[in-house]
């Protein structure tokens, strides 16, 4: 695959500028070029984006996928070549299939279609830009169409509420075996599905339903609620790791947690840890990397923002685990995901709570108060006690992180839970055209908009 890349690469102007023709090894490729994120490779994406062909790859690059990340309120345009189109992105859908109807072969899922909550995409110039998955929908329609729904021009509907709308009219009739996409998005699709219909379940709808291929975000905080959703035993859930930037890994295997990194989808991988980056041959299991990509669609030792944790070398396996900016180490604490993520499941298996969304962000010190992390959390279903759930996290929080309890002795209170109202977090998205919700924040920018968000009734949906 590295050769291959590498082939590609010394046809462009890139490759001229960083020699690429004479790279005949990994270790001269991390010496000669040079690492970037989206702000210093931006000035290649902005000329192809004017239509200049062969900048990072062959040809003219004329697809390009809008995300707004969580770690900029910028929007980033990531290039799709039409190579990583088909032999990325939609080689991983296709795999996905194969992998289940392995794991499942008496499943009748492929009898039905799979809902897929599709976003928009519209021309800019001569290019094509927008969420990854309608510029998918838009431009695989003949492949995909005879076992998706909704129809391609519901599907890329640009408001989300025109959308749900649309597709509870031409979906409910529909026999519909699987789900496909972000999990917060499909939730609110289907509390309005449910809406719609007056049923009690999604079952009593779509009895069928078999499968969930989700990703994009940890789905733990939100399997209760879809178990609830969809109550039954035949439901399975497959998560699979789908980037604007590429797909990368799928759960091959139901027993396990972790997933399978693919090496075939036309991307070459490197990894960092701390300051040092190796290939992947040099990954270590149980540390945590920021992943690297030299790929298909033009990116070249690009660090898509994503950290990961090797569970297995052979084959290779890997966890999901935050963001590289995700943290809060305001008072020297170095909160990460995978322990806010712990300590949430074990504060709602205690309390019977079931939370939907959530984000944490620093209380600053004063003259008179120590400083603390302040829980934003929007409640599914409400905890027994509140008291009890924020006792509960704060002492999970500091079983898991010896940082954190030193600074519990010290310097920090226990953590301040704020409960939003339902809905809050998705119109918080819709408004600000995000995707993710940001789960650990090291300032207050994203607290305090939720904050004011919440104070204007027009802005919350009820």
């Amino acid at each position: 695959m590295f050769r291959r890349l590498l082939r590609r690469g010394r046809l462009t102007e890139f490759g001229d500028r960083y020699d690429l023709r004479h790279i005949r090894s990994v270790e001269r490729f991390q010496s000669q070029v040079e690492t970037f994120d989206y702000e210093t490779f931006k000035p290649y994406i902005e000329r192809m984006m004017e239509g200049v062909r062969s900048v990072t790859y062959p040809g003219r690059v004329s697809l390009f996928a809008r995300s707004s990340g969580t770690t900029s309120d910028r929007s980033k345009y990531i290039p799709v070549t039409m190579e990583s189109l088909w032999w990325n992105h939609t080689l991983g859908m296709r795999d996905v299939a194969t992998v289940f109807s392995s794991n499942f072969p008496k499943s009748r899922v492929f009898e039905g279609k799979t809902l897929t909550l599709g976003g928009s995409c519209s021309r800019e110039g001569r290019n094509l830009v927008g969420d990854l998955s309608a510029l998918l929908i838009h431009e695989t329609t003949f492949w995909s169409g005879w076992f998706r729904a909704p129809r391609t021009e519901t599907a890329i509907i640009p408001d989300f509420d025109a959308k749900v709308e649309a597709i509870c009219r031409e979906c409910v009739g529909e026999r519909i075996t699987a789900f496909a996409g972000v999990p917060s998005w499909n939730l609110a699709m289907m509390r309005r599905v449910l809406e719609y219909t007056g049923k009690r379940n999604l079952l009593e709808v779509w009895p069928d339903l078999e499968m969930f291929a989700h990703g994009g975000v940890e789905f733990a905080p939100y399997r209760t609620t879809f178990e609830e959703l969809i109550p039954s035993e035949r439901m399975k859930y497959m998560e699979t790791y789908n980037a604007s930037e590429g797909f990368f890994a799928m759960a091959d295997d139901p027993a396990r947690s972790d997933m399978l990194l693919m090496l075939d989808y036309g991307t070459f991988f490197e990894f960092r840890n701390g300051t040092q980056v190796v290939p992947l041959e040099g990954v270590e299991c149980g540390k945590v990397y920021a992943v690297l990509i030299t790929s298909n669609n033009g990116l070249w030792r690009y660090e898509i923002g994503d950290t990961v944790e090797f569970t297995s070398t052979n084959p290779y396996r890997i966890r999901f685990a935050g963001r590289t900016r995700q943290y809060i180490n305001v008072f020297g604490e170095e909160l990460i995901v995978d322990n806010a993520e712990h300590a949430l499941l074990a504060a709602c298996r205690k309390t019977g709570a079931v939370v939907s969304e959530y984000s944490v962000a620093p209380c600053y010190m004063s003259l008179r108060e120590r400083g603390a992390h302040e829980w934003i959390v929007e409640f599914e279903r409400e905890p027994d006690s509140r008291e009890r759930f924020a006792e509960t996290l704060d002492e999970e929080l500091r079983s898991v992180n010896s940082d954190y309890d030193a600074k519990r002795r010290t310097t920090l209170e226990r953590q301040r839970l704020t409960v939003v109202e339902r809905g809050t977090f998705l119109a918080w998205m819709r408004a600000r055209g995000k995707n993710k919700v940001p789960r650990l924040v090291n300032d207050r920018r994203v607290a305090d908009e939720l904050a004011t968000f919440q104070a204007e009734p027009a802005g919350v949906e009820k």
